[in-house]
């Protein structure tokens, strides 16, 4: 805490603020790619200190939440069968598939196991030659390289039992797809400080030229988030778009050369599917040929996996920035973190835990005027092309 409790200074937080209030003239809408940042600005009620005028958007940065309901109901089946380890982080355990989640699985004799890292997972695979050890690889660009080295001390050590189940999403072009749509409300740009401390941020110059929207990278802390909240507005206020760095002490512009090489070896881009919001083009990684014989979906093939997303739930109108949890009606209601209905409920980052963990609920007479507001909104995902 010795050096977080300097990000967390009330003065120079009431300060900031005070700031944004000064520059803001007229309503702007910020997007945080980030659900850490979602669940920080929530926790710290920084939306709260702000200007009316100026709305945080919540954004898809929560790799749990955007996991293919397909890709949850495959883990599911394997992590079932009786040769199989399958290890996990342990905000994967409550993710709801069609039928069940991990969990469930565990409870009925499946072989899950928590891990702190995918690594943990390989010594498994040597410690257990006769059982197959599967690693659910989800994330951003942050947790890629450590995906991509399990893989790659798997090979070198020549291990025939472990695979990893993959599930890695690229953050840059989930940003394009939300400012390309045809519903896109968004005018400025929070980008995630932990994605761009491995990737560095060279992609977000074109994007801020190319829809003229200003992108500030930002880290999680609330002063970080306030600064970053303010540059936008300056910038907004100002008529420019510009990608700026105000996470400089973690950020550089190239990011970390030696993972972005290693991610490059083991992952090739491919066309993804995000959970409720539909394929992105170039929006995820996969394993290369020279290292796809520890991809899990191949050498499991589970086929005939047909998926059913709950009625009652909008985490993917929430994913995509169209509504806050609380204008979905079965939020804390149907739906709360013991009896999830989504992802959004369940996971560490996922905007409606946050909503309902920090006692965001709204009143009907606010949710009535906040559902008209947004009745004219229709999905800003991919499918907007």
């Amino acid at each position: 805490m010795k050096y977080l409790t300097e990000f967390r200074n009330r003065e120079i937080a009431q300060r900031l603020a005070q700031e944004i209030h000064a520059l803001a003239t007229r309503p702007w809408k910020i997007l945080e790619v980030c659900g850490g940042q979602t669940h920080s600005i929530i926790k710290n009620g920084i939306d709260q200190m702000l200007p009316e005028g100026i709305e945080m958007v919540h954004g898809p940065g929560c790799p749990v939440c955007v996991t293919p309901l397909e890709l949850i109901d495959k883990a599911l089946a394997i992590a079932a069968r009786l040769e199989v380890i399958f290890c996990s982080f342990g905000d994967m355990l409550r993710v709801p598939g069609t039928a069940g989640d991990l969990f469930q699985v565990k409870g009925g004799g499946g072989d899950v196991r928590v891990v702190y890292s995918p690594l943990d997972a390989v010594e498994l695979a040597v410690k257990n030659p006769e059982r197959q050890v599967v690693f659910f690889g989800v994330g951003f660009e942050t947790t890629a390289p450590a995906n991509a080295m399990s893989v790659r001390i798997a090979r070198q050590r020549g291990l025939k039992n472990f695979s990893l189940l993959v599930s890695q999403a690229l953050v840059p072009p989930a940003i394009e797809a939300i400012l390309k749509s045809s519903a896109n409300r968004v005018q400025g740009v929070l980008a995630a400080g932990h994605v761009c401390s491995v990737m560095g941020y060279w992609q977000y110059p074109p994007l801020a030229e190319k829809y003229k929207v200003p992108i500030v990278v930002t880290g999680f802390e609330p002063l970080d988030l306030l600064e970053g909240i303010r540059r936008v507005v300056a910038q907004l206020e100002a008529g420019r778009h510009e990608a700026e760095n105000a996470y400089s002490r973690v950020v550089s512009f190239e990011g970390n050369r030696e993972a972005q090489k290693l991610l490059a070896e083991v992952f090739e881009v491919t066309d993804r599917a995000w959970r409720g919001i539909g394929v992105i083009p170039r929006s995820g990684w996969r394993l290369r040929a020279a290292y796809r014989e520890f991809d899990a979906e191949d050498r499991f093939q589970i086929a005939g996996v047909r998926t059913v997303e709950s009625p009652l739930c909008r985490s993917g109108d929430v994913l995509r920035g169209a509504i806050k949890p609380a204008h979905c009606a079965a939020f804390g209601k149907e739906c709360t973190p013991r009896h999830p209905l989504g992802a959004t409920m369940v996971s560490s980052e996922g905007a409606c835990a946050a909503y309902f963990n920090y006692g965001r609920f709204l009143s009907a007479k606010a949710l009535a005027g906040a559902a008209s507001t947004l009745s004219g909104l229709g999905p800003s995902g991919a499918a907007d092309d």
